[in-house]
């Protein structure tokens, strides 16, 4: 049975929400506003059909949101510098809360915010990517936190994951997803998050002391000059990615990479987002091509404290892996509490965090992972010491069936069609 005809059973709440929620006039968002999306949101989840979800955020907010919003991303850099006691009111209690990948999960969105405190002027929020895929809300979800964006640009940051791309999102639900909930206009919408997805940035620098970033460390890219051409001045350069010239990159490489391709090429200076969304930590040293996903690299220990004593920071706190991802990896712990510290080096430490309970949402099997979510507080004086908070998925979810073919679709992003990626840029909406 499809999506459309399979309606969450009505539930019963205190008071009906405001809807259809309207852009405010002046176009300023407020913490009132947003208030109300959310309380729209979560009701129509449980209430309402996904094909209705237009009566209640109309077409015409929907695209005023994604547009501001995006206009914010794309002037961001890639990596961005967060001073968490900047702007902060007097008296307050500063921290930064870090998100792993959420992939959907509305509702353990909404316990994650309401548990974890809300964005404020002293409570800095990093969302580290993966908001879309496999959970049945990813839009609602990715609209929700992009509210929060633009009333809060300094205090919330949404980094990209690997899914934020055109090719993951045809595959595991995305696009079927914004295709039935808005019907005839589902294309325009979906090309309006693409290009939101576009100008997510891919990494955070926290405190001076935290990196952040949704797969992890990258490569270096040489680039080594070729051979004159004939009849044309300068040189053609060309770069060398063979493993055995593989090197870690620097922050300085990273600032200067392009973000802008939905699913990068694998090759010249866009190795290094490929990297940054894509790879994983291994228990072995050194780098090397991360072979099971045909993307990204695996690094080891060595190369976490080689970044971390480089650059002079304490923690890098990284996402992408699932307990589904890390059943399949028996060198590496497994992810049931949400989060695992994968390196503890000289320098510092490496984590994972995930913070997508009884996840993914639609399983082939009886037997589910029951992992607890997880996020990180970090406070003063140095943001160095990682705070965890487990928890458990909120239930029971509204009943809805999946975007994608669960049952057919592999379970961890291995062997991807990269043949199929379309590597170019999403034009403007």
């Amino acid at each position: 049975m499809s999506p459309e005809n399979s309606p969450p059973a009505p539930e019963s709440v205190s008071s009906h929400p405001k809807i259809p929620i309207s852009w405010p006039p002046d176009g300023s968002l407020t913490r009132e506003w947003i208030e109300d999306l959310t309380t729209a949101l979560e009701w129509s989840s449980r209430n309402l059909l996904p094909s209705e979800l237009p009566t209640v955020l109309p077409f015409d907010v929907l695209h005023r949101l994604v547009l501001t919003a995006s206009n914010i991303l794309h002037q961001e850099p890639n990596c961005i510098q967060i001073n968490p006691f900047a702007g902060h009111e007097a008296g307050g209690e500063v921290r930064v809360v870090v998100v792993g990948d959420v992939h959907g999960q509305l509702h353990d969105v909404l316990f994650l915010l309401r548990d974890a405190g809300f964005p404020s002027e002293n409570c800095t929020f990093v969302f580290n990517g993966d908001y879309v895929d496999r959970g049945a809300w990813g839009l609602e979800t990715f609209l929700l936190l992009l509210a929060w964006k633009v009333f809060l640009p300094n205090r919330v940051f949404l980094l990209r994951g690997n899914h934020e791309s055109k090719y993951c999102t045809s595959v595991y639900g995305f696009e079927k997803e914004v295709m039935t909930k808005f019907g005839n206009q589902g294309q325009q919408v979906y090309r309006k998050c693409l290009r939101c997805f576009e100008g997510l940035p891919l990494a955070t620098i926290i405190a001076n002391c935290v990196y952040t970033a949704h797969g992890g460390l990258f490569r270096t890219v040489p680039v080594i000059p070729s051979k004159r051409l004939k009849g044309k001045k300068g040189r053609k350069m060309k770069s060398s990615t063979g493993s055995s010239s593989l090197k870690l990159g620097s922050l300085e490489e990273l600032s200067r990479a392009r973000r802008t391709v939905l699913d990068p090429p694998w090759e010249g200076s866009n190795l290094i987002p490929g990297d940054v969304l894509w790879s994983d930590p291994s228990s072995s040293m050194g780098l090397s091509p991360n072979e099971e996903r045909g993307i990204g690299l695996l690094w080891g220990p060595d190369c976490s404290e080689n970044f971390l004593s480089k650059y002079q920071l304490k923690l890098i706190i990284r996402s992408h892996e699932g307990p589904d991802a890390r059943d399949k990896r028996h060198d590496m712990k497994g992810i049931q509490d949400g989060y695992t510290i994968d390196h503890e080096v000289d320098s510092g430490k490496l984590i994972t965090l995930f913070s997508a309970p009884d996840y993914p949402q639609f399983q082939a099997t009886d037997a589910r992972y029951n992992n607890r979510g997880a996020y990180i507080v970090l406070q003063p004086p140095d943001f160095a010491t990682p705070e965890f908070h487990t928890f458990e998925a909120a239930r029971p979810r509204p009943e809805v069936n999946a975007y994608y073919d669960f049952k057919e679709v592999i379970d961890s992003d291995e062997e991807l069609d990269l043949e199929s990626m379309d590597h170019s840029s999403v034009a403007s909406v």
